[in-house]
C-alpha cells in the first residue's frame, strides 16, 4: 500500500494505539460505534404508516419461480406495490410480466430497459423505439435507464454515447407519446470524482469500494454528465422523467429547487440518499412541503430491514439515530415529521398519478 493510504488511516491507527494503551481491544474507525448517552424519544418503525409504492427496486429473478416470499416481506413493510426497474426487454420482459400476472398481478409494476449495444448502426434507433412499443404492449409501464448511459455505453464507432445524444431522442419522445415515465440514473455522488483524502465525506466508501472512484477522464467530469442529463430533460418537456437519487442533489436542496422550477416535467425519488435528507431535517421538510407533489418513495437495494430508516426519517421527529450503512453515512439521522397529507403523496398518491396501471383499489382515497 502507498504511504498516502497509511497517512489517511492515521486517525484510525491513533485510535487503535490509544485503545491498546488502555488495555482495550483493537478497533478502527469502521468498527467504532459508541453507544450514545443521549436520552431522547425513540420511535423505531418497522412498517410505513400508510401503504406505499416503492418506485425504485431491482428484482432480476422474477421471470420464473414463486413470488410469495417477496410479497410476504412487502406486506410486513406495508408496501402494496413494488416497481421492478430491471425488466429487461423482449422475451425476457414477457416472461417476467407473465409470471407476475399469473401470481400477483396487482402487486408489481415492471419497467423496461433499452439495450444500447450498436447505437449508431443502421436502423438502431428505429429498432429501439419499436422494441419499446412492444415491451409496453407486453406489460411494461415505464422505462428505466441505468447509469451505463454516459459511463460505458459506446456507439458502433467506439465513441462514448452522451446522455443527451440526439440518436436517443426518439426513445424519450416515444415515452411521452406512450404516457410512461422514464426513471433515469445518471452519474454517481459528486465526491466519487473528488480526491480520496481527509476532506472527502465518501472516503470510507471509496476505500472499501475502490471500484466506485471516478475522475475527469473516467469517463468525464461529474458536471458534464449532469449537464447532459439536464439538456435531455429540457429537450423533451412532454416526457415525465423521474430523476433517481434526487438527481444527486439531496445534499444541495437549494440547487435542486432551482432545477425543479426550471424543468416542470421532472420528479424525483430518494433511493439511497435518505441519509442526506436525515441530516438536514428542517431544510428537507421545507423542500418536501414545497414539492410534495413531485417526490416519490424509492429505496433501490432490496434489504427489507433498511426501510426502517426511511420510515423513521419521513414520519417521526426522532433525533440523532443511526443510519444503516456506515460507509454511506457516518453521521446521525433526524426525523422530518411530515404531515399525513404529505406522507400520503410521497408514499402512494404521486406514483399513482405518474406511473400507469397501478391498482388504485389497494390504497386509501
Amino acid at each position: 500500500m502507498s504511504s498516502r493510504y497509511f497517512k489517511l488511516l492515521a486517525p484510525a491507527v491513533v485510535l487503535v494505539q490509544h485503545a491498546q494503551c488502555q488495555g482495550s481491544k483493537t478497533i478502527d474507525f469502521e468498527k467504532y460505534e459508541p453507544t450514545s448517552t443521549l436520552v431522547v424519544p425513540e420511535h423505531k418503525l418497522t412498517h410505513a404508516k400508510f401503504p406505499f409504492i416503492d418506485v425504485h427496486n431491482h428484482q432480476w429473478g422474477m421471470q420464473n419461480g414463486s413470488l410469495g416470499g417477496l410479497v410476504k416481506d412487502m406486506d410486513a413493510l406495508n408496501m402494496k406495490v413494488m416497481v421492478n426497474l430491471s425488466g429487461g426487454n423482449g422475451s425476457g420482459l414477457q416472461r417476467m410480466t407473465a409470471n407476475v400476472k399469473e401470481q400477483y398481478p396487482n402487486r408489481f409494476i415492471v419497467f423496461a430497459n433499452v439495450e444500447f449495444d450498436g447505437v449508431g448502426g443502421a436502423g438502431w434507433t428505429e429498432k429501439a423505439v419499436k422494441q419499446l412499443e412492444d415491451d409496453v404492449k407486453n406489460g411494461a409501464n415505464g422505462l428505466k435507464v441505468f447509469k451505463n448511459l454516459g459511463f460505458s455505453v459506446n456507439d458502433n464507432t467506439g465513441k462514448r454515447v452522451a446522455v443527451d445524444d440526439p440518436r436517443l431522442d426518439p426513445i424519450w419522445q416515444k415515452c411521452g407519446e406512450l404516457h410512461i415515465p422514464v426513471l433515469i440514473h445518471t452519474a454517481d455522488p459528486k465526491p466519487f470524482w473528488d480526491d480520496i483524502d481527509e476532506h472527502n465525506e465518501r472516503w470510507l466508501e471509496l476505500v472499501t469500494h475502490p471500484g466506485r472512484k471516478r475522475g475527469p477522464n473516467n469517463p468525464v467530469p461529474w458536471e458534464t454528465l449532469i449537464e447532459e442529463q439536464h439538456r435531455m430533460f429540457k429537450k423533451h418537456p412532454n416526457t415525465t422523467f423521474i430523476a433517481a437519487h434526487f438527481g444527486w442533489y439531496a445534499n444541495d436542496l437549494h440547487k435542486l429547487d432551482s432545477l425543479l422550477t426550471a424543468m416542470p416535467n421532472i420528479v424525483v425519488e430518494f433511493g439511497a440518499v435518505i441519509a442526506e435528507l436525515g441530516r438536514q431535517p428542517l431544510m428537507a421538510k421545507a423542500f418536501f412541503t414545497k414539492y410534495q407533489d413531485r417526490i416519490l418513495f424509492g429505496k433501490d437495494s432490496w434489504v427489507p430491514d433498511e426501510y426502517a430508516t426511511y420510515f423513521r426519517v419521513l414520519e417521526t421527529t426522532d433525533e440523532y439515530f443511526p443510519y444503516h450503512k456506515k460507509y454511506h453515512a457516518f453521521w446521525r439521522m433526524y426525523g422530518m415529521g411530515l404531515s399525513d397529507d404529505i406522507l400520503r403523496k410521497v408514499y402512494y398518491k404521486n406514483a399513482l398519478r405518474i406511473i400507469p396501471n397501478i391498482d388504485k383499489s389497494l390504497f386509501p382515497q
